[in-house]
């Protein structure tokens, strides 16, 4: 079973799905490079985006910028946006909220400059305003250094939520119910079993569990009246992921590929006697199950979809499948998601997006088949000016067919480009299909971008994903990559002497696996909250994440624990060959990273330093595993263009606006500056 891990509870992609967009997608010869775009249009703020009905389908709330920083912001749901006004004023962008089921309030989470200790705070869009100008926000889980995990908002007790905590033991988190209008907290349940997860059904009763065992497997249980049932159990190579209780409460929906299959399935679990019932897979038996939508009011299955190279969508009942048609007649051609109903689903707002387009979003009404634009995210960005995103696969060393996306500079001639391998994170996560605004951002400064879903990549079945076990570094996963770059070459793509690497978390270990493991394959590279030492890094991760390392990273990467486990991860750890590394670097962090400790980067910068090696380093002081302020992230823009185009040789944009300059200069980190113990790499 996949870590279930939950930060944020808000409103989910509910439909999503291609229209059979007709545009030409090939690769475009000739000769009229794009014109270069300000970078501010990639890394700035969304004008509008998050947008969510009322469940009452009165109100409309949005985020947009508030005193600097995303903020929520409310209007009538047919009143124009001008008569919008912002009913929080944090500092920080507000990551994630939703309505509480009458309508009443909005709950939201937030953290302290990246931390990710997260607090749910309650606002009442009708309160008195401060101030300020807006309605004060109540924390709801004013604990100091806790992490809240919002579990249930009940159908049958629409003012409260529950929610756990982990006050008491900061590896495991109890349960409270809140009342939301008051903050009162009430404990409903100590965690004294060792729980990861709970799960509670429709009315808010505690009905599940997920607990690892010792063995890195995980088992479902029960909650009785006389403690807890073991329901079923997988092994870490399995999944059984909770989706949600059938509306007769006694059945949860899952998704598995426990015993003998391969792709993740839809079944419905007894949860008195553990039977399951297939329910469906992937019509076209390529990918795992993807996600489930439910009536809003009555719980009844509406759709499920699935994402292979794009999104298909397949309605359930009769009335999803004429609802499924209508929005397609009534929208314009893209990728459709429903991102917000109506409890009575009379209305509901419909994003409309592309791999050039991050979206306009749409109020559509059910009863007159009409759709009003409400918005576009981003509406200076010139979408004629982007590059098409193509789905792409290979054959990797082993035979395996790797998967990814590349994206071709618009306007130029298709080969012998300057590349950069763009890593995703997780790495149990993927690439999709759509905008994306580091690959349009770096195909416009001339470079091909390589998105790669390497093994242990989700949603291609059980055996690819567990393909990357034990495989990082100098095995299989990264192999995939460097025999992504070798496919590039292959292609006529690539020019051999101007190939980048650049990512984010997992992302940046294979950044830094890439060029001190392959040397010779990349002229730089860029890392990015990524770790350079897999014993420290497994070493300080959270408290929270302890009752879910046995059966991920302890079995999938190493236990530094186990001699023979901390021999292998020294092995794959960047840090301890570093003398390998011939090509430049520029290192990225966030001060307050908990995933991925500063140090991981520390080490790997003064390790280089010590070795002569050449090397930059940006370090911003608010931010945590990924840059979430707008001038963080421009800055950011700014040292990776230039640095890029010193290196392979891209366009660069040569104007910079005055604070954006201003605040790259204070992220910059001396080199020589930097203390930190590096372990002997003999």
């Amino acid at each position: 079973m996949k870590p279930l891990m939950i930060i944020v509870l808000g409103c989910a992609l509910l439909f999503m799905g291609g229209c059979g967009d007709k545009q030409d997608q090939t690769a475009e010869v000739a000769m009229n490079p794009a014109p270069l775009l300000d970078r501010e249009l990639f890394f700035g703020d969304p004008e509008i985006s998050g947008s969510q009905l009322s469940p009452d389908g009165k109100w409309m709330s949005f985020i947009k910028p508030f005193e600097g920083a995303r903020n929520i912001w409310v209007k009538t749901a047919d009143e124009p946006f001008a008569n919008a006004r912002p009913v929080t004023a944090d500092d920080r962008p507000v990551p994630g909220y939703f309505w509480s089921r009458d309508s009443r309030f909005l709950l939201y989470v937030q953290d302290r400059n990246g931390d990710e200790n997260y607090h749910v705070y309650a606002v009442d869009p009708a309160g008195a305003v401060g101030d300020d100008g807006v309605p004060e926000a109540r924390n709801l889980t004013p604990v100091d250094g806790v992490r809240a995990q919002i579990y249930s908002v009940p159908k049958n007790a629409p003012e409260v939520i529950l929610v756990g905590m982990n006050d008491r033991d900061p590896r495991f988190h109890d349960i409270y119910k809140v009342d939301i209008a008051t903050g009162d907290r009430v404990l409903v349940k100590q965690n004294d079993e060792g729980v990861g997860f709970w799960m509670f059904d429709l009315e808010g009763e505690l009905r599940l569990a997920y607990r690892q065992l010792p063995d890195g497997g995980s088992e479902l249980l029960r909650v009785d009246m006389d403690g807890l049932e073991q329901i079923i159990t997988c092994t870490y190579e399995e999944e059984i992921n909770p989706i949600g209780f059938h509306r007769d409460r006694r059945h949860v929906y899952l998704s598995t590929n426990k015993d003998d299959r391969d792709l993740n399935e839809l079944v419905l679990m007894d949860l008195e006697t553990g039977e399951l019932t297939f329910l469906e897979k992937d019509p076209e038996n390529e990918v795992d199950f993807g996600t489930a939508v439910f009536h809003p009011d009555t719980d009844e299955l509406m759709a499920t979809t699935y994402v292979g190279d794009r999104v298909r969508v397949y309605p359930k009942t009769d009335e999803a499948a004429a609802l499924w048609d209508n929005l397609r007649k009534a929208l314009p051609e893209g990728e459709i998601g429903v991102t917000s109903m109506a409890r009575d689903l009379s209305r509901m707002l419909v994003a409309v997006s592309s791999d050039v387009d991050p979206g306009s979003v749409y109020l559509y009404d059910t009863a007159t088949g009409k759709a009003e634009l409400q918005y576009r995210s981003r509406p200076e960005l010139p979408t004629g000016d982007l590059a098409h995103m193509k789905p792409v696969s290979f054959e990797a060393r082993d035979g395996m067919t790797i998967h990814g996306y590349l994206t071709l500079p618009k306007g130029v001639d298709p080969e012998n480009l300057p590349v950069v391998m763009y890593i995703h994170g997780g790495p149990w996560a993927r690439d999709y299909w759509g905008y994306e605004p580091y690959a349009q951002f770096l195909a416009n400064r001339g470079y091909a971008v390589m998105q790669v879903n390497y093994r242990s990549s989700t949603g291609y079945g059980k055996n690819y994903g567990n393909a990357g076990n034990r495989e990082w570094g100098i095995g299989a996963m990264q192999h995939d990559i460097t025999d992504a770059v070798q496919w590039l070459i292959a292609e006529g793509v690539a020019d051999p002497a101007r190939v980048g690497i650049f990512g984010g978390s997992y992302g940046g270990y294979a950044t830094l696996a890439g060029v001190t493991f392959t040397p010779d394959l990349y002229a730089c590279g860029v890392p990015y909250v990524g770790p350079s030492n897999l014993i420290t890094l497994i070493e300080s991760f959270p408290e929270y994440w302890k009752p879910f390392l046995e059966g991920s990273w302890y079995k999938r990467v190493g236990n530094p624990e186990i001699e023979a486990d901390k021999e292998d991860l020294i092995a794959r750890s960047p840090l301890f060959h570093c003398d390998r590394i011939t090509a430049p670097l520029l290192v990225v962090h966030g001060a307050n990273d908990p995933r991925v400790k500063q140090n991981e980067s520390d080490q790997i910068v003064v390790a280089l330093r010590q070795k002569g090696k050449p090397v930059e380093y940006l370090v911003a002081p608010d931010e945590g595993h990924g840059f979430r302020a707008p001038g963080n992230r421009k800055a950011m823009a700014v040292a990776m263009e230039r640095f890029l185009a010193k290196h392979l040789g891209g366009r660069v944009q040569e104007d910079v606006r005055p604070e954006t300059q201003t605040r790259l200069d204070e992220i910059i980190v001396d080199v020589e500056a930097v203390e930190v113990s590096v372990p002997n790499q003999d």
